[in-house]
C-alpha cells in the first residue's frame, strides 16, 4: 500500500484527483497531510483542523471490477469501518449522523467526503476523504465538535489509527464485493444517530418539522416517518437533522 505523506496541501482529495490525471494510481493509495488548508466537507462546508494534531487523509479505491449500482454503499461501509476502528480505540457512544458524520455521544469527531470517478457512465473509482479529530482540544465556534483526546483524555498516535482504519476499510470492501448489501445496510442503519427517536429537521426552505428516522434507501435517501404515518424519503440537499 502506497502512502503519500504531505506537510501541507489544500485538500488530500484534490491531490489524489490531480495525481490520477497524471499517473496510474494503485488501489488503496493513501494521501495524508499534517495540515490541510482547504479541507472540504458535505454540502460545500469547510473542514477546519489544527496542523499536526488530527488525521486527515484520502484513500483511492478502484471500483472498476465491482458492479456497484448504488454508490451510497461506499459511504455506508466507510462509516462502518470508522466505527469499528474507533471502537478498537475504546471511543464510547459512537453513532453515524446521516449520511456519514461520526459522533461520540452527540459530538462530531469525524467527517467524510466521497468523490466518485465516473468513466463510461459507470463508477470507476472512489476518492474517500476522511477528517478525524484526534489530539486537537479546542474548537472555536464549533460547540458540537470534539476529538478523541477530549473524549478520553488520552493522546493518540495518528499513524496507528490510520493503519487500523485502512485494514478495516479493506475488510468492508471485501464484504461489498461479495454483494452482501442487506447485511451492510442493516449494520449501518443500526448505528444511525437518533433512529426511531423523535427528531427535529430543517428543510431546504429553512422550515422545521418533526419526524422519526426509520431507515435509508439503497440510494442513500433518509426515510423519515412524518405525521399521519407518512414515510417520506429525503436526499442530502433537502433535509438537515438538527440535534
Amino acid at each position: 500500500m502506497r502512502i503519500v505523506k504531505l506537510n501541507a496541501i489544500d485538500s488530500t482529495n484534490n491531490y489524489l484527483k490531480a495525481l490520477g490525471g497524471t499517473e496510474f494510481i494503485d488501489d488503496y493509495t493513501v494521501v495524508t497531510a499534517k495540515n490541510q488548508t482547504e479541507g472540504k466537507g458535505q454540502r460545500g462546508s469547510v473542514w477546519s483542523s489544527e496542523a499536526s494534531k488530527n488525521l486527515m487523509f484520502s484513500v483511492f479505491k478502484d471500483l472498476s471490477d465491482m458492479p456497484l449500482e448504488h454508490p451510497f454503499y461506499v459511504s455506508m461501509i466507510t462509516s462502518l469501518a470508522l466505527l469499528k476502528t474507533l471502537k478498537s480505540f475504546e471511543i464510547p457512544k459512537l453513532s453515524v449522523k446521516w449520511p456519514n458524520d461520526i459522533l461520540s455521544a452527540d459530538k462530531k469527531i469525524c467527517g467524510v467526503l466521497i468523490e466518485n470517478v465516473i468513466k463510461k457512465n459507470k463508477i470507476n473509482a472512489s476518492i474517500i476523504g476522511i477528517g478525524l479529530n484526534v489530539n486537537q482540544t479546542t474548537f472555536e465556534n464549533l460547540p458540537k465538535a470534539s476529538s478523541l483526546k477530549r473524549i478520553t483524555d488520552k493522546t493518540f498516535d495518528v499513524d496507528e489509527i490510520l493503519k487500523v482504519m485502512i485494514s478495516n476499510l479493506k475488510s468492508y470492501f471485501l464484504i461489498l464485493k461479495d454483494e452482501k448489501y442487506e447485511s451492510i445496510k442493516e449494520e449501518y442503519e443500526a448505528q444511525l444517530f437518533r433512529k426511531n427517536k423523535p427528531s427535529t429537521f430543517k428543510n431546504a426552505e429553512g422550515l422545521m418539522f418533526s419526524g422519526f428516522i426509520k431507515s435509508v434507501s439503497d440510494a442513500g435517501y433518509l426515510q423519515v416517518l412524518l405525521e399521519d404515518d407518512v414515510l417520506k424519503a429525503f436526499d442530502l440537499k433537502e433535509i438537515t437533522l438538527l440535534y
